[in-house]
């Protein structure tokens, strides 16, 4: 009596109706991930995990001397250092993703060689790094809010959908980028100037409010404009103004990134070892 052997070829992406069911048989391997990278990120470190608070203070305090004492930049009658770190919250979040994600592939060669699993996984678990840090810095915020006596509406309780969107831009252009990155390895050079160009040009230290109204729509063009308004809006409250229009476009360029990132990504991941 003979059998009949079945052969199974196992190939990242060539079923694709098994891919998103292939991410969630692999989610042990994304809590391990994002937890090495999280222990990785504070081990042997001389303050450890305060390092999360101390950046983005002392990001806050020179942006409130420079824009508020100096430039004199209005505040909409928002205490400036809320104002500043309202919008400092979500950029860092963002530019801290994007590395992280751009770079997870070339930090993670070995595994890639060795393994198959949805390569997703690994630029995913990046961005969670992140995430706990922007979680912690939730803590200055509070602590502002407290000194100035200062307190936020009902707003805040759409902060976790633009928390969503802040992940979602992070990911639809870390997820192109990590894919460049394999294939031209100069890339890591260009994410940091990315970063701090989109710090210059994204309304950070100051409202968004004194871009002159016939380029607020232009200037939307930029998504995390979108996001950080969103997020000013929904800590400072009704002090601050939110332009409707521009919160639309980013959001629409937002989505349109991740889609083309996630697919380009897909595109790419079939030769991810071969080119490691």
């Amino acid at each position: 009596m003979m059998e009949t052997i079945a052969e199974i070829v196992i190939e990242p992406g060539r079923i694709e109706k098994q891919y998103w069911r292939d991410i969630w048989n692999y989610r042990e391997l994304f809590y391990f991930l994002a937890w090495r990278d999280i222990l990785v990120r504070y081990k042997q470190t001389a303050v450890g995990i305060a390092w999360a608070i101390i950046r983005p203070f002392l990001t806050m305090v020179i942006f409130t001397i420079i824009f508020g004492k100096l430039a004199k930049m209005p505040s909409e009658g928002v205490p400036y250092p809320i104002l500043v770190f309202a919008g400092l919250l979500p950029w860092q979040f963002f530019a801290s993703a994007f590395s992280e994600c751009s770079n997870s592939l070339i930090l993670n060669t070995k595994l890639l060689t060795k393994v198959y699993f949805p390569r997703v996984i690994i630029p995913a678990s990046a961005v969670i790094v992140s995430f706990v840090d922007f979680l912690i810095s939730c803590f200055i915020l509070f602590g502002l809010m407290l000194w100035y006596d200062f307190w936020p509406t009902t707003r805040m309780l759409v902060l976790p959908v633009l928390i969503l969107i802040a992940f979602a831009t992070a990911m639809g252009a870390g997820l192109w980028v990590a894919a460049m990155n394999v294939k031209y390895r100069d890339f890591r050079y260009v994410v940091p100037f990315i970063v701090q160009l989109g710090l210059y040009i994204s309304p950070v230290g100051f409202s968004a409010s004194v871009v002159p109204g016939k380029f607020r729509f232009l200037y939307s063009l930029n998504p995390m404009v979108g996001v950080i308004d969103g997020f000013r809006w929904a800590i400072v409250g009704k002090t601050t103004s939110f332009y409707l229009p521009g919160f639309l476009l980013s959001l629409g360029l937002v989505l349109a990134m991740l889609i083309y990132g996630f697919r380009f990504f897909r595109k790419m991941e079939r030769t991810f070892a071969d080119i490691i």
